[in-house]
């Protein structure tokens, strides 16, 4: 078993998920940590001790033989830049990582599974993520993980050459392709394409405090693939009133459990998407019964300028 990668850790102004995320880290020990933080909005009241607190809880327990670097920002950016150039300045050291944020809880097999699967899928470039968050518990049943066209980042693993690809990425390429039959056509359906020019037209002129449909897009314009595990490694334990985006604390996805994945890993008999999770995922997260103003206005809602 490999060991464990650099972990690349997002942090900001919640002590007590941090605590309990950070716990799982430091069972996992890596030998290099990479911690993002973002610095205090000067109008929420409270928010600078918030996140002196997170900060030092994190860094008192680091009590194992580890490389700490620190990337603290002196000013708020907001998660849809902080992100972005948080994990820039690891891929600029790294050639692969671990992302966690402060929110996400992994189970302990998360760690060595993105491990073995980092060396294993190192050099296929049609992989481009790791993905520990299976939203709808879909197991295939003959194996560890399935590929998809779509992977989620509640959790995840991914290489400096996949990055790249996110960095070169920008407003400029995405006009240039945005109204094309080429980009329509690698989408799974008319609303999928839809609602993607709308993020990313948000993104990019700066309303949508975001960077995950960039990064997503990104996936789909590389014809890139992602890697997600049969069993659910990781939740969210962050929905709350203090969330960024994960407000509601009724959202069916607080409650989905962790399980965890045992060796050896066995790979998935066919080297393609998996049709059954893929339409799901379509169906769910770019619902054709759903009215289109009412999904934009609810995006606009979670991920607006804060």
């Amino acid at each position: 078993m490999p060991d464990c990668p650099p972990i690349a850790f997002i942090i900001f102004n919640r002590p007590k998920s941090t605590r309990r995320v950070f716990e799982r880290i430091r069972s996992a020990r890596p030998k290099k940590l990479y911690l993002i933080a973002d610095a205090p909005r000067s109008h929420k009241s409270g928010e600078a001790k918030k996140c002196a607190e997170t900060r030092r809880i994190v860094e008192s327990m680091i009590d194992w033989p580890c490389e700490v670097h620190k990337n603290y920002a002196d000013k708020n950016m907001g998660c849809g830049q902080r992100i972005p150039s948080g994990l820039n300045w690891v891929f600029e050291h790294e050639e692969r990582a671990i992302i966690m944020e402060d929110d996400i809880l992994a189970d302990p097999s998360f760690f060595p599974f993105c491990a073995e699967m980092l060396d294993r899928y190192e050099h296929d470039e049609n992989i481009m993520q790791i993905s520990g968050y299976n939203r709808f518990n879909h197991d295939p049943g003959n194996s560890s993980y399935f590929y998809s066209r779509f992977s989620d980042i509640w959790g995840w693993a991914t290489w400096r050459s996949a990055w790249e690809q996110f960095k070169d990425f920008d407003s400029s390429k995405w006009n240039s392709i945005r109204k094309t039959e080429t980009f329509k056509a690698l989408c799974f359906s008319e609303r999928e394409a839809e609602m993607r020019t709308f993020c990313l037209d948000q993104i990019f002129s700066g309303e949508l405090n975001a960077w995950g449909m960039r990064w997503d897009t990104t996936k789909l314009l590389g014809t890139g693939i992602g890697l997600v595990a049969s069993k659910n490694l990781t939740r969210n334990i962050g929905f709350g009133l203090d969330a960024s985006h994960t407000v509601n604390p009724l959202n069916p996805q607080r409650f989905i459990k962790t399980q965890k994945i045992d060796l050896p890993y066995t790979p998935p008999p066919k080297n393609c998407p998996d049709e059954i999770f893929d339409q799901m995922y379509n169906q769910k997260m770019f619902p054709n019964h759903v009215g289109i103003e009412k999904i934009r206005a609810r995006i606009l809602k979670l991920f607006g300028k804060k």
